[in-house]
């Protein structure tokens, strides 16, 4: 679980852009190539190299729902889901969920409302996914 919580951040990992002078707006820009289908797809492949078909498959899940994710958001220019295909930035057609300031802006007002949407919004997955139930459940297939 640990491990798929950290791939799923994995596509922000773009943010080493702003140093390096890549534009926002390029592929390779935050909430770029990243971020999209084809980049998710071309990682869970090569991850079939060290890891079960099923895990890939998770992986998969997991690196998509970030660009999903941020699809639903209501700031920035979009997220390249379509990219190797197409660089067009794309918002879903509902977007609830607050952007977040990068860097250091998280520790101001915006970024703690942020924090606080988030952990209110996204609570009831974390807790469904460690019920004890769940947990013992899993426990229990352990050998």
């Amino acid at each position: 679980m640990v491990a798929f919580a950290a791939f799923a951040l994995l596509p922000d990992a773009d943010v080493i852009g702003f140093a390096l002078k890549i534009p926002y707006a390029a592929p390779w820009g935050h909430r770029g190539a990243s971020h999209s289908l084809g980049f998710a797809a071309l990682l869970s492949l090569l991850s079939l190299l060290l890891v079960s078909r099923k895990t890939a498959a998770i992986l998969f899940a997991t690196l998509t729902s970030h660009g999903l994710l941020d699809a639903l958001t209501d700031g920035g220019l979009g997220i390249a889901l379509l990219w190797p295909f197409t660089n067009e930035r794309f918002f879903a057609p509902w977007t609830p969920i607050p952007v977040a300031p990068i860097g250091a802006g998280m520790l101001s007002g915006r970024g703690l409302y942020v924090v606080a949407f988030e952990l209110a919004a996204f609570a009831p997955f974390w807790l469904w996914a460690l019920r004890p139930s769940a947990i013992c459940a899993e426990r229990r297939r352990e050998p």
